[in-house]
């Protein structure tokens, strides 16, 4: 994973917790589920680049034989 995708995911992050807190404390639902949503998201792409840092670390295991 390069570090342009974690800080990306990072800030992606934390502006859906801030949403999410926002949108909590001024009752607006949308704010609050944009929020969640921004969080998910990075969670899911975090996830997305931690397979393919896998998938690379395998293959290069088997390009070294």
């Amino acid at each position: 994973m390069g570090i342009d995708d974690k800080a990306n995911n990072a800030v992606t992050n934390h502006v859906g917790a801030a949403k999410e807190a926002t949108g909590k404390l001024t009752g607006n639902e949308r704010l609050e589920r944009e929020g969640q949503q921004d969080q998910a998201e990075a969670k899911l792409r975090d996830a997305g680049e931690k397979v393919k840092d896998a998938a690379r670390k395998l293959k290069d295991g088997f390009s070294k034989d």
